[in-house]
């Protein structure tokens, strides 16, 4: 059986040292055959650690794309993996969306919600991430940004009345344990294993998560 790649508990979240990185990342490309590329870091400056943007005012301090180009550079090579981070072994770890998978975003509120009814509906479900600015994210087959909007209509929902959006193609999503600065790091609210490998189609998990979004817009 494949090895369980993450965690759900905080306090049991590898350290964001480099080789914790490193192989992690090495990992996510070898295990579960995910394109990855790495990001910025954080560095320690005047006491405190910074981005290595080097914005003081960064938005998301150690866990956004270093370089413009990042799309070219994402692989989903093993080998090349631990050659990029053993040249950056701070580098945050980042999965392109639009390739492997698609991403389904939203609150976090929202996304244990849905979280509970999926598991009453015993809907079969791939990788969900917790991330510390409180949004989850829902691993699905690629496609899905394409068609979750008209999916949502569909359900009775107009698309901009509700906070949940599609990462596809040219999007990224961090991957645990990558940290978000001094807020915390991404976790697994589903970590994957060797029974979620195949990913769901969003049409199979959409209304949960729209009934869920709907419910917190409501509010």
């Amino acid at each position: 059986m494949e090895e369980t790649i993450g965690v759900t508990s905080a306090a049991h979240i590898p350290t964001q040292r480099g080789e914790a990185l490193l192989d992690t990342a090495v990992r996510y490309a070898e295990e579960r055959h995910w394109d990855i590329f790495p990001g910025t870091w954080l560095e320690s400056a005047e006491g405190a650690e910074r981005c290595s943007c080097g914005d003081p005012a960064c938005a998301a301090p150690g866990a956004h794309p270093a370089r413009e180009d990042w799309a070219t550079q994402a692989t989903g090579s093993a080998t090349v993996a631990r050659r990029l981070w053993q040249k950056h072994p701070k580098a945050s770890i980042l999965l392109p969306t639009g390739r492997t998978f698609d991403a389904i975003d939203v609150p976090e509120t929202a996304g244990f919600l849905a979280l509970a009814r999926m598991e009453r509906m015993e809907l079969t479900l791939g990788p969900v991430t917790c991330t510390p600015d409180r949004r989850m994210q829902f691993f699905v087959l690629p496609g899905a940004a394409a068609k979750v909007p008209d999916l949502v209509r569909k359900l009775g929902w107009p698309p901009v009345a509700i906070d949940l959006t599609t990462l596809g193609e040219g999007s990224y999503v961090a991957a645990p344990p990558t940290r978000f600065g001094a807020f915390g790091a991404v976790q697994w609210a589903c970590r994957p294993t060797a029974a979620n490998r195949w990913l769901p189609d969003a049409e199979e998990i959409i209304s949960p998560l729209a009934y869920a979004c709907g419910r917190e817009a409501r509010r």
